[in-house]
């Protein structure tokens, strides 16, 4: 795969796929002044079905140029570092940000009943389509990880259903197939005990939320992602197994063939966690970008010790074109 005439290119000292994957979600990268989290109010959006998703929104006095709707990863939330670091550019910038938590992320677990699936679309872009309607002005959605394979699939989905006012999407190493990612992470300890820490507190929580719906006892034992994925599978949903829980958010093999929204796709060929080969599918798609660099890790692109990330740039520069 060709890369852009910008591409990312970090010091030697940074060029480590793992440092860079690390240095992503380090919390050095909120530090300081946030005006952005101090304009904040949280709000509860209506995803249909009875089902409510927590979000901040950092509005300005004046009327704004244009909303970004910002979407974690797995296990991440809208108070994960990259999520304040790249808001707080945003709103610095003049523009409204939206951090949307997905279900069972940040301190949204009461507020659903039922567990948090990477298959959750409906949801996801229910709320997507009421936040960008609401705006009054033109939105941005960027989706991080996890949160970038949902976006992406809110693209794919605006194609048939139109989301009101939204104007483009960005994707940073989004997972194609989520499978081989966990496999990855159980792969790489580093990985595996980070997110096993987090997905077993959220678990511990969802279980005191709802106790006579969960008892997750002997499943915050396990010790891989993906035993853990499979014991939940078979004993709190209706997939046969975990194989066709993956397969219900796999986005290889041509199923992303039209988007309704431009978008723009970014990842790493170093990603230790999402295979680059997985793209190659992407390359022929009308009205979607895909930039693919040589270094950046997952969801990294850390440009230098000050912890800033090339996606900036490339966002700044994504909604500086739709703004009024």
């Amino acid at each position: 795969m060709p890369h852009p005439n910008d591409a990312f290119t970090p010091p030697i000292a940074l060029r480590n796929p793992i440092i860079q994957s690390v240095l992503a979600s380090s919390a050095l990268r909120a530090i300081g002044p946030n005006p952005m989290l101090a304009a904040e109010r949280e709000v509860i959006v209506d995803a249909g079905g009875g089902v409510r998703l927590q979000g901040f929104l950092s509005t300005h006095s004046a009327r704004p140029r244009s909303l970004v709707i910002l979407l974690h990863g797995w296990e991440g939330s809208a108070a994960s570092a990259y999520m304040k670091r790249t808001g707080r550019f945003l709103y610095r910038t003049g523009y409204d940000v939206f951090r949307l938590n997905l279900r069972d992320h940040g301190t949204s677990h009461h507020l659903n009943e039922g567990l948090f699936l990477g298959t959750l679309i409906e949801e996801v872009f229910a709320a997507i389509r009421a936040i960008s309607a609401g705006a009054g002005v033109p939105s941005v959605l960027a989706g991080f990880s996890l949160g970038a394979n949902f976006a992406l699939r809110v693209a794919r989905r605006a194609a048939v259903e139109p989301v009101p006012g939204l104007r483009h999407i960005l994707c940073v190493n989004p997972p194609l197939d989520p499978h081989a990612s966990t496999l990855a992470i159980d792969g790489i300890g580093i990985f595996r005990n980070y997110f096993l820490k987090k997905w077993k507190r959220s678990l511990a929580i969802k279980q005191s939320c709802f106790p006579a719906a969960y008892d997750f006892s002997g499943i915050l034992a396990m010790r891989s992602c993906m035993a853990i994925t499979d014991a939940l599978m078979a004993r709190h949903t209706s997939f046969a197994s975990s194989r066709e829980y993956f397969d219900g958010y796999t986005l290889t093999d041509g199923r992303v063939d039209r988007v309704g929204v431009p978008t723009t796709v970014i990842t790493a060929e170093d990603d230790p966690v999402v295979p680059a080969r997985d793209f190659h599918a992407l390359e022929g798609v009308k009205d979607l970008s895909l930039i693919v660099h040589r270094y950046g890790g997952h969801c990294g692109y850390i440009e230098n010790v000050l912890l800033r990330s090339w996606y900036q740039n490339a966002l700044a520069e994504i909604v500086a074109r739709v703004a009024r």
